[in-house]
């Protein structure tokens, strides 16, 4: 393990060809996709902004409902429940047909989808329920590529750098989510937003090109699981009853739906930072900088020894920082802030990552990555409607603040309810490999 160690200091995952190529085609990607997030948000926010949904109240009277951060809602809404539809036959769809395949196809489909975002855009015919609507086709279209992809990189690099290749996607993530949101804020400020959509659409070509280049042909299971009740009860069965792999997902789930706000960045940076398109775009990269910054330093150092400790570690981290994010009014400490909520988040996300590649054969895995995205996709996208929700009764800084302090009382009782969990060591994993 000495030699996997010093290698991955080395972020050597980068220097097998096809592992490199299609990290490379996946940054472009990721990097349209955060520019269209950022963009759609401040579309939405703009189409509703200053409205209001009066609603009538069971005991007499009515409430008047912020419709922007309704509308903000929605998005994270119609993002997920497609999800919930889709992801677990895209599970059993990576189980049982050439993962390579799938993402030409699904890339292919993302690439048309924003195309058709753009052209309603530029054109002037983009209503509220149309984005939504498109939304939905993408969050399907990410139902059946998101098994796919995570299945196929594990195939990609030997497996002592499988942690070094999860590091190196989390960050790539990350630091699309740098650049995403900044290209955004600048094109947003200076040019129709539809060009936004344009450049998403162009991005998703640099995956194609990745995998059409690519030397990896991966071939079907020898025992294909099939679209069965059966197959996906074994997937089910082994996700639920292993329990790492439970712990990790449910933890995910409750600190992004608590703790997720990044739908209620156009009122925290104009209403309560008083900021504008730019340094709305600015403050969207705050979370993928403290990312990246965790990022380069796991990359520069051995595999983290004590994973449970850095597990609940980075959550509490994530929690207590969005909590106090809902409390400043200076956009300087709000952009610490939020950049601490990304280094805790990448700390839990690198550890969760590699506990659940280790422990699932491979014959299983697109269906537990299917399983898993309802956790880590649900948490955070269900978490916008709840935030949305909450804001627009009470404001965008108690939702944050509400929703960090729920984190950390859930971190609190699952480190006390599951101490092997919390003492959770490397050693432990390799031998479980």
């Amino acid at each position: 393990m000495a030699d996997a160690g010093a290698d991955q200091a080395r972020f050597a995952a980068l220097r097998h060809r096809d592992y490199r190529l299609f990290w490379l085609g996946r940054l472009l990607s990721v990097i349209g996709s955060q520019m269209q997030q950022v963009a759609v948000s401040w579309h939405v926010y703009q189409l509703l902004k200053g409205q209001v949904l009066p609603v009538d109240l069971p005991w007499g009277g009515s409430l008047d409902l912020g419709a922007s951060a309704l509308g903000l809602g929605a998005v994270g809404l119609v993002r997920i429940l497609p999800v919930f539809v889709f992801a677990l036959l895209g599970g059993l769809a990576a189980d049982s047909h050439p993962r390579r395949r799938i993402l030409l196809v699904t890339q292919s489909l993302a690439t048309l989808n924003a195309g058709l975002l753009a052209a309603l855009t530029l054109s002037g015919h983009a209503t509220l329920p149309r984005i939504l609507l498109l939304l939905a086709v993408g969050a399907a279209v990410t139902g059946f590529d998101e098994p796919a992809r995570q299945s196929m990189v594990v195939n990609l690099v030997p497996r002592p750098l499988l942690s070094s290749a999860i590091n190196l996607n989390t960050l790539l993530f990350f630091g699309a989510s740098i650049v995403g949101p900044a290209l955004a804020g600048l094109l947003v400020g200076t040019v129709d937003v539809g060009w936004v959509y344009v450049v998403d659409a162009l991005s998703f070509l640099g995956v194609l090109a990745a995998l059409l280049a690519m030397g990896f042909r991966d071939r079907l299971p020898e025992v294909p699981a099939g679209f069965t009740w059966p197959a996906l009860r074994e997937g089910l069965r082994f996700t639920f009853q292993q329990r790492l792999v439970r712990s990790t997902m449910v933890l995910d789930f409750v600190a992004t739906f608590f703790s997720s706000g990044r739908y209620l960045l156009p009122i925290i940076a104009t209403e309560l930072l008083g900021l504008g398109p730019l340094g709305y775009g600015l403050l969207s990269t705050a979370q993928a900088v403290g990312a990246v910054v965790a990022g380069v330093v796991l990359g520069l150092r051995p595999p983290i020894r004590r994973q449970g400790a850095a597990l609940f570690g980075g959550v509490v981290v994530y929690g207590l920082a969005s909590a106090l994010f809902g409390l400043s009014t200076v956009p300087l400490l709000s952009y610490l802030l939020f950049a601490l909520t990304g280094a805790g988040d990448m700390v839990s996300t690198v550890v969760r990552g590699t506990i659940r590649q280790t422990v699932t054969p491979d014959a299983l895995r697109g269906r537990m990555t299917s399983i898993n995205m309802l956790f880590f996709m649900g948490g955070p996208q269900l978490g916008e409607v709840e935030a949305g929700a909450i804001a627009s009764v009470w404001g965008a800084s108690v939702a944050m603040v509400t929703g960090g302090l729920a984190t950390l009382v859930y971190v609190g009782w699952l480190a006390f309810r599951q101490p092997e969990l919390r003492r959770l060591e490397v050693e432990q994993l390799i031998a479980a490999d």
